[in-house]
């Protein structure tokens, strides 16, 4: 058997354990404005975007119902399309900010279906461009990170602005 090796996951693991009596997506509404420290870039009335604390690339962003709730088929419609239209929101901001060639758009619904957070549904946007899987995890066990988090949630910020629009 061969072991896949993954070090830099060992922070998200060792601090989901650390916050499993809490979940972090209602944390983020709790507070319920805009926050850097708490990786916050925007409100719905239904839905927040935040940054992924772990991203898979920078850019990476989580949409997620207010409700805390993970069942997608349980939101009742209004919450629904307000998840959706935030997930265009990040989509158009990710687009903006980051120029990627494409996006992973997607949930994992439930543990069998490798959902970390699997009580409270989230939907990831994921900036791609072509050959950005590269040889640096398996090679040298390092994880290449372009940007800080920090530069990550201003960028997206401004690109969301304050009327909840990309580019106007």
């Amino acid at each position: 058997m061969k072991n896949l090796w993954a070090p830099w996951r060992r922070q998200y693991v060792t601090q989901a354990d650390a916050d499993s009596a809490s979940c972090f997506l209602c944390q983020a509404v709790e507070h319920d404005h805009v926050s850097q420290e708490r990786g916050i870039v925007h409100i719905a009335e239904h839905s927040v975007i935040i940054l992924n604390k772990y991203p898979y690339s920078s850019g990476h962003l989580l949409v997620a119902p207010k409700a805390h709730n993970g069942d997608l088929l349980d939101l009742d419609d209004i919450t629904y399309a307000c998840l959706m239209q935030s997930v265009r929101l990040a989509s158009r901001a990710v687009t903006h900010v980051y120029k990627p060639h494409g996006l992973n758009i997607g949930m994992n619904l439930g543990s069998a279906a490798g959902a970390g957070v699997p009580d409270h549904c989230h939907v990831h946007v994921v900036p791609r461009w072509d050959g950005d899987t590269n040889f640096m995890p398996v090679v040298a066990n390092v994880k290449v990170a372009s940007e800080k988090l920090e530069d990550t949630w201003q960028r997206v910020t401004e690109a969301i602005g304050l009327n909840g629009q990309v580019g106007l």
